[in-house]
């Protein structure tokens, strides 16, 4: 039977690591830490991005209501209800000399519907809703667009469609 001494032990439990070791380590450290931060850049973007997105689906969701509020004249009034260009910022109660975010520019396009029946194309219009805004990524301008579309009829929509 063998006997180690404690010294041996001592000696090989004391020993470093070596540089081709310590090397690694650090590289290894650096890629962790440049991959964590290119994840918190990223989700930031994403995130101010989705933000952009969430201000466009307002905007449009506030035009569209602004719609239901019209009588039938003032759907036809493109120069005073129904412009067909408007403005909004991203922050509604942001100045307008130095903004937080991009300018949403938006037009209104009110058509008769082709598709309709003749009886009703004149009674009805198609409106069309468009915003579009630049937001940069990183110092790359990128152009967004989002769109809805509603109809107004002079009667309402509810006299339209037969009831069961």
């Amino acid at each position: 039977m063998r006997l180690f001494d404690r010294t041996q032990i001592r000696c090989q439990a004391a020993a470093g690591h070596s540089l081709p070791e310590a090397i690694f380590a650090v590289c290894l450290v650096g890629v962790m830490f440049i991959s964590l931060y290119a994840g918190f850049s990223a989700s930031f973007s994403i995130i101010r991005s989705a933000r952009y997105n969430l201000r466009a689906t307002e905007i449009l969701t506030q035009q569209t209501e602004r719609l239901r509020l019209l009588n039938w004249n003032q759907v036809l009034d493109t120069q005073n209800y129904l412009r067909p260009n408007f403005v909004a910022p991203y922050d509604p109660e942001d100045s307008w000399t130095n903004p937080a975010g991009p300018f949403y520019e938006g037009t209104i396009e009110a058509a008769i519907p082709t598709d309709w029946p003749a009886a009703y194309r004149d009674q009805a219009r198609l409106i069309t809703i468009k915003l579009s805004w630049t937001n940069l990524i990183g110092t790359t301008p990128v152009v967004n667009q989002r769109q809805i579309q509603t109809c107004v009829s002079r009667y309402g929509m509810q006299s339209y469609f037969a009831t069961p």
